[in-house]
């Protein structure tokens, strides 16, 4: 059954759940969702393990005030909460950016890692992007000083969803609609200034040394996938998974080849 919880970190209280049994697997979700992004993927994993979720500060069901914190601290409370000894963890975008981060600064208390469509912190922004896509993210800034939430929400489906290396309602319907949902719930929450930035991982991606699973859409930006290209070459023990028919959200555009892969790397490092 289905186990709510609520930690607070901070002034912060941080909305999860929690689901399964056996070595725990935290999924962090991506910047432009929530904890619901991993609603396909949660119960087939949580027959193998406890799967945890939670909204990070700005997203979902979780409520802050604008106050300093750490990304990685709340990570610590919700990890503190559950009980987890050595987690897997499971992060998309600035998930995974937050799971590079708990790891290296957390040495040996970490399982394994899942990073899709990863960030890392301390890696240069991309140096420039495709013509249409970037005056995209001129509208976006437009519609940021109109205070237009809408056109910035149809504008980031657009670019995130369906991905810059594909056309515009790549996908549709249904899916689209929960992206729209979950990233408008994020764009209306207050605006957090005072996160505190991590220490740059870039340089220090050989110490990690935890199996480690890289996993991007074909269509997503280039230089996400040369990240993880370089990702894969460059941790101790890694492998890579490049989904078809896919950009930034793999996982939540196609679950059951997702979760199908994943658990197949963790069963072949013995991890259960």
């Amino acid at each position: 059954m289905m186990r709510n919880f609520r930690v607070q970190s901070g002034g912060a209280s941080l909305c999860g759940d929690a689901l399964g049994e056996g070595t725990c697997a935290i999924l962090l979700h991506a910047g432009v969702c929530d904890r619901r992004m991993w609603r396909d993927v949660v119960a087939p994993l949580a027959e193998r393990y406890t799967v945890v979720t939670y909204d990070r500060r700005g997203f979902g069901d979780t409520t802050t005030p604008d106050e300093p914190f750490s990304q990685v601290d709340d990570l610590v409370k919700v990890i503190a909460h559950v009980g987890a000894k050595r987690p897997v963890l499971i992060g998309c975008s600035q998930g995974g950016r937050i799971a590079i981060d708990y790891a290296l600064a957390n040495a040996g208390k970490v399982s394994a890692l899942v990073l899709i469509s990863t960030a890392i912190s301390g890696s240069p922004p991309a140096e420039s992007y495709p013509p249409d896509i970037n005056s995209l993210f001129v509208d976006i800034k437009l519609a940021e000083a109109m205070g237009d939430f809408d056109r910035i929400n149809q504008i980031e489906a657009r670019i995130w969803l369906d991905g810059p290396m594909n056309t515009e309602y790549r996908v549709s319907g249904e899916l689209r609609q929960f992206f729209l949902d979950m990233n408008g719930k994020a764009l209306l929450h207050p605006e957090l200034t005072r996160e505190q930035p991590p220490p740059s991982a870039l340089e220090h991606m050989r110490q990690i040394s935890v199996p480690t699973y890289v996993i991007w859409g074909a269509g997503d930006f280039a230089h996400v996938r040369a990240l993880s290209l370089w990702l894969t070459s460059t941790l101790p023990i890694a492998q890579s998974l490049i989904m078809k028919n896919a950009a930034h959200l793999p996982s939540l555009e196609h679950p059951e080849q997702f979760r199908e892969a994943v658990i197949a790397f963790l069963a072949k490092h013995m991890i259960r």
